[in-house]
């Protein structure tokens, strides 16, 4: 069964974009070999808000990966080149019952939360850059459970001080509500 991979880049005190939602800190290590990392997925999932902040005039966020975006507000006739869908969990779990290559979740914490509460996502993939940002859209917003990672892979890149995690989700738990 494909996977759904939650790739993102993180500050060091653990957000994922800054106050004000921007993402200029985020140093691209010239290591990083993101031909190959494009090349294990076939379907991207993301937000509105994401999806908003990546959308291109042919609208594909990343040309030749299908494209699905999360929304209540958005309607699929305003949206070239992605499909919309107003159910996470139904859409996620269809995808990952066809065959293809991993799934990949990108950009924000809020719908990383709400499939991570519904047991849909299978991998946590953080690329840490080295900055602190004081504040800002944090990596996982509330939840109501707890999630186990066990680590499956790690790499540290040396000119920019970036460090590449990637974690397979072992277990949901119920637990107290994480606070950020």
């Amino acid at each position: 069964m494909r996977q759904v991979v939650y790739s993102v880049a993180m500050s060091l005190d653990g957000h994922i974009a800054g106050p004000g939602g921007e993402s200029d800190w985020i140093t691209i290590d010239p290591e990083i070999d993101f031909g190959a990392m494009f090349a294990r997925f076939d379907v991207i999932l993301m937000g509105r808000k994401t999806y908003e902040t990546t959308r291109t005039d042919q609208g594909e966020p990343v040309p030749g990966i299908e494209s699905y975006v999360f929304s209540r507000i958005l309607r699929q006739a305003d949206c070239r080149g992605v499909t919309v869908s107003d159910d996470a969990s139904q859409t996620v779990s269809a995808l990952k019952k066809q065959s293809g290559k991993d799934i990949w979740l990108f950009g924000g914490g809020v719908l990383f939360g709400s499939l991570l509460e519904l047991g849909l996502v299978d991998r946590v993939s953080v690329a840490i850059i080295p900055v602190l940002l004081g504040g800002g859209v944090p990596l996982l917003p509330d939840v109501q459970s707890r999630a186990e990672l066990q680590l499956v892979e790690h790499r540290l890149y040396a000119k920019t001080g970036t460090v590449s995690l990637e974690y397979a989700v072992t277990r949901k738990t119920a637990g107290p509500q994480l606070r950020s």
